[in-house]
């Protein structure tokens, strides 16, 4: 498979998704965070978008969003955040195992991930994921496999003050196994509000190296 092409496509995705500003409706907003949603072109659920400000710079919160390193200290719906393949400084692969979801109702599930860090004209940047289908990383029976339609994060300076940036995230997971719609429908926005609480308080205590010169972290058994 050609994954940088792969990602290439996905970006130009996001920001596809970013300029339409048609059909969305808003479902939840909370703490200065909102989210919309549409029906996903991709598959029988929905494509999420959410909206917040970050006090960071740009370049300092897209590291942050993009480095595997760290990302279980502070995205408290993952068990295990691991990178599988580095292809280049700006796209790897990743092995990703979720916590529980709604009091228990949604078990945890596995994830393959294309993902990348393109950077584009203004200081924006765009870091989208895909999943992909990797032979090291077959399915298993300890967790349900789900799948990420393209989604991502755009960062984008905020002009009339540099030290904070917008960040617009795109979600549409397909959780697969038998779990009802209807249940990922009504839990999915308060999950995205608390993943946005949780960028902004990760991003307070973290300190944010340098994007360059990743350690393969192996992966776990």
């Amino acid at each position: 498979m050609d994954y940088k092409a792969l990602a290439q496509q996905t970006a130009q995705e996001i920001l596809g998704y970013y300029q339409d500003t048609s059909g969305w409706k808003v479902v939840k907003n909370s703490k200065k965070i909102t989210v919309s949603s549409k029906a996903s072109k991709k598959f029988h659920g929905n494509l999420y978008r959410i909206e917040g400000m970050i006090p960071e710079s740009t370049s300092k919160l897209s590291d942050f969003l993009f480095k595997p390193e760290n990302r279980v200290t502070w995205d408290k719906s993952l068990k295990m955040y691991n990178m599988v393949l580095k292809i280049d400084s700006d796209t790897f692969i990743c092995h990703t195992i979720t916590q529980s979801f709604a009091m228990g109702s949604i078990s945890p599930r596995d994830f393959i991930d294309l993902v990348s860090l393109k950077h584009y004209e203004g200081n924006m940047d765009v870091i989208s994921s895909t999943s992909v289908d990797f032979p090291a990383y077959l399915p298993s029976s300890t967790y349900i496999r789900g799948y990420n339609h393209a989604c991502g994060y755009i960062c984008l300076p905020v002009q009339e003050n540099p030290a904070y940036s917008k960040l617009v995230m795109f979600v549409q997971t397909e959780m697969r196994g038998k779990l009802a719609p209807s249940i990922t429908e009504a839990t999915m926005p308060s999950n995205l509000v608390s993943f946005m609480l949780n960028v902004k308080d990760g991003i307070k205590t973290q300190k944010i190296p340098s994007r360059r010169g990743y350690h393969h972290n192996g992966h776990s058994s």
